[in-house]
């Protein structure tokens, strides 16, 4: 199936414009069709597909249920819960603040706000489709892993007391315990949907995340494009380092600046990989851009002291580092 995209590209770049895929304009024009025709076609399938098996799903009730839970769990059930919503960093803040308001312990709730820009079903079927399972099992596992030791770490410093005024009061409202034996017996189970109601709902969640996402698709394969038609083929690897220690730090620091949700970065770190970038180094890089841009800290502010965002800041960059030094040593020992 794969390979309509590329013959639909050939079809449009070669045939009709007359441009040799070996060309630089030609080789970076049939990459952007290809990859963008590959990337909505697996968007429109999946999402619509996946909303319909989440069509019971309410945040609430999630919300609720980890109100209860034993708090090594709710590391585990924070960071799955990030994994399957298909939220940006920024967006996943408004969850934040209700997490927080129904009392469940900060690090719980960080598991979840890690992991959610990180992974998600969109990223999970474009690094499938583009990278291949392997990459996308090991992209998973970090991604969790770094959400679930983020929160350990959090809670271990009690990071609750360094939110803001309003927030550390709503935290503590809800940590009563008759307030959350109060969370617990009103959360009831939601009633049935039927199939037309499911339908809708998968359309609605087809048509929102589209909405969102389809200007950082092209975003992402013009730059994977760029990189692929104009870069010379070895350059990246020459001048970024060929698993240097000083390239993750550099690749991390690089990604700060930068902006991007999963959906728009992975046809980057195709690129990348493609061009010679080791893919510790790749993942770092596209980790950092993701999860540890200067648009989700500004937003953090209003719910966080300076404080807890330098922790949380560092602990990213960190994090990104070491796995992205573990990842080259893998891959250099043919583990990847």
């Amino acid at each position: 199936m794969l390979e309509w995209f590329s013959r639909l590209a050939d079809f449009l770049i070669v045939e009709q414009l007359g441009l040799s895929r070996d060309d630089r304009l030609g080789g970076a024009l049939h990459f952007f069709v290809e990859d963008t025709s590959k990337i909505f076609v697996l968007l429109v399938v999946m999402i619509y597909l996946i909303a319909l098996a989440r069509a019971s799903l309410r945040v609430e009730r999630v919300r609720d249920y980890l109100a209860g839970r034993n708090r090594y769990l709710g590391y585990g059930l924070g960071s799955a819960f990030g994994a399957i919503t298909p939220f940006c960093s920024c967006s996943s803040i408004p969850l934040f603040l209700g997490f927080t308001s129904a009392g469940i312990p900060i690090g719980i709730t960080m598991s979840f706000l890690l992991t959610s820009p990180l992974i998600n079903e969109v990223a999970i079927v474009l690094l499938a489709g583009l990278l291949g399972w392997k990459f996308t099992l090991v992209y998973v596992v970090v991604g969790m892993s770094v959400g679930m030791l983020g929160g350990l770490f959090l809670d271990s410093i009690r990071a609750e007391r360094l939110l803001q005024a309003f927030a550390r009061k709503a935290f503590d409202n809800a940590s009563a315990p008759a307030a959350v034996d109060n969370i617990i017996e009103n959360s009831g189970q939601n009633d049935s949907l039927t199939l037309s109601a499911r339908h809708r709902f998968a359309m609605d969640e087809l048509t929102d995340i589209l909405s969102r996402v389809w200007k950082w698709v092209f975003i992402g394969v013009g730059v994977g494009a760029a990189l692929h038609g104009f870069v010379p083929e070895g350059w990246i690897e020459q001048h970024l380092g060929d698993g240097q220690w000083w390239s993750v730090p550099a690749a991390v620091a690089l990604g700060i600046p930068l902006y991007a949700n999963a959906t728009g970065v992975i046809p980057v770190m195709e690129s990348l990989i493609t061009q010679g970038l080791p893919v510790g180094t790749t993942l770092a890089f596209c980790m950092s851009t993701v999860a540890a841009s200067f648009p989700e800290f500004i937003l953090l502010k209003q719910v966080m002291q300076w404080r807890l965002l330098a922790i949380l800041f560092v602990l990213l960059l960190v994090s990104f580092t070491l796995v992205g030094w573990l990842f080259n040593g893998l891959s250099g020992l043919g583990f990847l």
